[in-house]
């Protein structure tokens, strides 16, 4: 997927889980789309060792600010917000922040359940709240993207959940495009696939080469992985006023995944 233009001149748009991944990359796709970008991550370097997301950001001439935040964190998700309004406030809040953790439902701890869910729901749900309330205050139009999975419709094994970490996200979503939609706020979701990033065990060329066979990709009918150059697109799309009737829906950027 090539990148869209939109622009975001002067629109400030927090990113959770930006310092790596999917994150890092659709962080650097609104900084080059002219947005004030504040990359919120409990990291401020990137798994791979590379430049951080912000530094990156201001190198390419845009303008990005870091603010460590631990998305379990309500107070730490009010204080990302509030650093947004040193910029005249929160324009698209976008909740990425996600982990996984596999396993089975016979072994699953309460420790490990809490900690998935704290992260995956729990940040996505209170990161929405902070965001809309900011909107509201200040009596502007905005919007909400969180980041799903193809694992918000479909179950896979060892990932019961994680599956229902991101079955809640969906639901988060529809739930609050119904009631934010009276305040001119969208909110949506991005359902990404199977994406080669470091969460998903450290992909390489050659690991996603060997991945070409693999029964992860079998089901994907274009027949590889994804990168987060084609997932990060979908969210522009869904922040631009391209996509000002769009609420309550969840984009599958999956290579055709659940065609099946």
């Amino acid at each position: 997927m090539g990148q869209l233009n939109p622009s975001f001149e002067g629109e400030t748009v927090i990113i959770t889980g930006a310092a790596s991944g999917i994150g890092r990359e659709i962080a650097l796709q609104f900084g080059d789309a002219g947005a004030i970008t504040i990359v919120a991550d409990i990291d401020e370097e990137p798994k791979d060792g590379d430049v951080p997301t912000h530094e990156q950001i201001r190198q390419n001439g845009g303008e990005s600010e870091f603010v460590r935040t631990d998305v379990t964190d309500v107070d730490q998700l009010e204080a990302v917000v509030e650093a947004a309004r040193e910029y005249g406030g929160v324009d698209v809040m976008i909740n990425n922040a996600g982990i996984i953790v596999p396993g089975s439902i016979r072994d699953i701890d309460p420790e490990a359940f809490d900690t998935v869910h704290a992260v995956n729901v729990r940040g996505t749900f209170f990161g929405t709240q902070a965001a809309a309330n900011d909107m509201i205050d200040r009596g502007e139009p905005g919007a909400v993207i969180n980041t799903a999975s193809i694992s918000s419709n479909l179950a896979q094994y060892d990932q019961v959940q994680y599956d229902s970490s991101k079955g809640a996200v969906r639901m988060i979503t529809r739930g609050a495009a119904l009631e934010l939609a009276e305040y001119d706020i969208r909110v949506n979701a991005v359902a990404p696939g199977q994406i080669a990033t470091e969460m998903t065990e450290g992909w390489s060329a050659e690991a996603e080469e060997k991945a070409a066979k693999d029964e992860l990709i079998k089901p994907v009918p274009l027949g590889r992985a994804g990168t987060p150059e084609d997932v990060a697109p979908a969210y522009l799309y869904l922040a631009s006023e391209g996509a000002g009737y769009v609420t309550g829906e969840m984009l599958q950027v999956d290579g055709g995944w659940q065609v099946f």
